[in-house]
């Protein structure tokens, strides 16, 4: 069973399925269909975090598939050249690409496929053709002047002859032909899987493709404001990079036992939200209500604020996890949360240890950012955002992973390979005392964050959401709903949702709204108006418009597999048998 942001994709993963093999085999061949049929939203030069069960092991694992900055990025190299900030489009933002990597050990470690057969899909879709998303053509139309003017190799592979209209055929046959000389090199080491799936490796990082995107990175290549740089990215960089297999960090909640990335991502956050949480009697509340709200965006503030103080890389820094997530530290936060809204950004002191906000971080600040320059968590063309793949088979195996950046719409794209480079460096601080500043090799502590749900030692819940920011707020809604409300997976993905903005934005231009509230037009006027009295700055969204959750579960009890899909802007998609 699996559900995924595109038709496409969930099609590939049932037809693995079917033809048996398992959720990791069904998950690699998705995730590259995704970067073939959604450059938009993820790519092959972007990242992949995967949180995952292995029925084999029996237990739960993370694969970082998150690459790390360059050897020569560093914080005095971008003072010299006048930045702030990392750009958020263009080539000096490029860490390693850490997607292909990320799939390819989830593969080898946990699948059952070989390589030309996982990647057989990607490669159709990529050489034949597949029909136009919408959101694809309107966001190559709203940055086609930045293609016309500064990128003249993304301006040739979308502007011309063949240009994408939505819904009507498009290609990408250097993708495709990029795809099909790996399986080649994969082949030629002969007929053991996991001497295949290394080969492939070798391919990207060491090989052919590392080469081409160490030549392009030598040229000069402009950001979307026109000024040319060189990329600091280099052949070496990736040689020197292997995706890594970590433990899962982890928080028990109402008898289950919720899985996430370490803090080089934000997906802790969540457990931070939950710990807090659960010294409140959320049920009796009931669901939606003006106390229910109220608490669990006050809540959010509150967690939110300890990832922007504490969060980073724990291979070069120290995030003092164990405290964050403990129950001391969660009644002392709990505390915090009052009656009105809160206004001011208040990371705490785990440990008693002072907290770090960036220096280089002025504070509130509003504004666009420029086009391309990240994840929004709402679909304004020109951005970029995330897909997400969860599946779940009969053997007990599941899996949640994100899918992100290197978006056709943030970096030029590479000749002959047909696809960009990411921006990713962008959500590195150049403020050498905080927990995420620039290091050369080290990871940039990103938004994207997969999930997964034990109970009793056993997986029963895999989900996640394009969003940026936003991602762990949406998925603790969807959470809460079905632990603290009953809610089935496709009823709590279809509850109205809300989110914050009091947080400091990961992307350009690092927004912070406080006592912000967004929230669905679905919800009552009364209760919109409660809040508003309660000092919340409120912002009504379309009725469908925030969250794009996907999951997929299975029930303990009778075995049976379960699985739901946002239905906003129709980009998800559910399937099982």
């Amino acid at each position: 069973m699996v559900s995924s942001t595109q038709w496409l994709a969930t099609g590939t993963g049932m037809s693995v399925l079917e033809r048996g093999g398992n959720a990791f085999d069904a998950a690699v061949a998705a995730g590259l269909v995704l970067q073939v049929v959604e450059p938009h939203l993820c790519g092959p030069g972007g990242e992949v975090p995967i949180v995952a069960w292995s029925a084999t092991t029996r237990m739960p694992f993370v694969i970082s598939g998150q690459g790390p900055a360059p050897q020569s990025a560093t914080i005095e190299r971008f003072r010299s050249m006048g930045f702030t900030q990392i750009p958020g489009t263009g080539v000096l933002g490029a860490c390693v690409p850490g997607a292909f990597g990320g799939w390819m050990r989830l593969l080898r470690d946990y699948g059952t496929w070989n390589v030309g057969s996982v990647m057989e899909y990607a490669i159709g879709y990529a050489q034949r053709g597949f029909p136009t998303p919408p959101r694809m053509a309107q966001t190559i139309d709203a940055i086609a002047g930045t293609f016309e003017e500064h990128w003249p190799t993304s301006a040739a592979h979308y502007l011309g002859r063949d240009r994408p209209v939505a819904e009507a055929i498009t290609t990408n046959r250097d993708l495709a032909a990029t795809y099909a000389a790996i399986v080649r090199e994969a082949e030629l080491a002969g007929p053991d899987r996991e001497r295949q799936v290394e080969a492939a490796t070798r391919a990207f990082y060491q090989g052919f493709v590392a080469a081409a995107i160490d030549r392009f990175g030598r040229d000069t290549h402009a950001d979307a404001t026109g000024r040319q740089t060189t990329a600091l990215l280099t052949g070496a960089d990736m040689a020197n990079w292997s995706a890594g297999v970590e433990a899962p960090t982890v928080l028990g909640y109402r008898g289950r036992t919720v899985c996430k990335t370490g803090p080089w991502g934000q997906g802790p956050v969540l457990l931070q939200q939950l710990a807090i949480l659960e010294g409140f009697d959320l049920g009796s509340m009931g669901h939606l209500s003006v106390d229910w709200i109220h608490t669990i965006v006050e809540t959010a503030k509150l967690a939110f604020a300890d990832r922007d103080a504490w969060y980073g890389d724990p291979r070069f820094t120290d995030p003092p996890m164990e405290d964050l997530l403990s129950r001391a530290y969660a009644a002392e936060r709990r505390g915090l949360v009052g009656e009105t809204a809160d206004s001011t950004l208040r990371p705490g002191s785990p440990g008693g240890r002072e907290p770090h906000l960036p220096s280089s971080w002025d504070g509130p600040v509003s504004g666009a950012a420029r086009p391309g320059a990240g994840e929004p968590g709402s679909h304004r063309l020109g951005r970029g955002d995330t897909c997400h793949v969860a599946v779940a088979d009969r053997f007990g195996n599941m899996v949640a992973a994100m899918p992100s950046g290197a978006w056709l719409q943030s970096s030029p794209v590479i000749p002959g390979l047909g696809f960009p480079l990411g921006t990713r460096a962008q959500m590195f601080w150049l403020d050498q005392d905080h927990p995420n500043s620039l290091q050369p090799g080290k990871r940039p502590r990103t938004t994207l964050s997969p999930s997964l749900v034990l109970q009793d030692g056993e997986p029963v819940l895999a989900f996640g959401s394009p969003g940026g920011d936003f991602q762990d707020q949406w998925g603790l809604l969807f959470l809460l709903a079905v632990l603290d409300h009953g809610f089935g997976p496709q009823q709590a993905i279809d509850a109205p949702a809300f989110h914050t903005g009091h947080l400091i934005g990961s992307f350009d231009p690092r927004p912070f709204e406080p006592a912000s509230l967004y929230l669905e037009q679905r919800i009552p006027d009364t209760t919109i108006r409660e809040l508003e009295r309660l000092g919340h700055r409120v912002t009504v969204s379309d009725p469908w418009s925030l969250g794009w959750l996907c999951a997929v579960g299975r029930d303990l009890r009778t075995g049976l597999l379960c699985a739901g899909s946002n239905p906003r802007d129709g980009q998800g998609f559910a399937a099982g048998r």
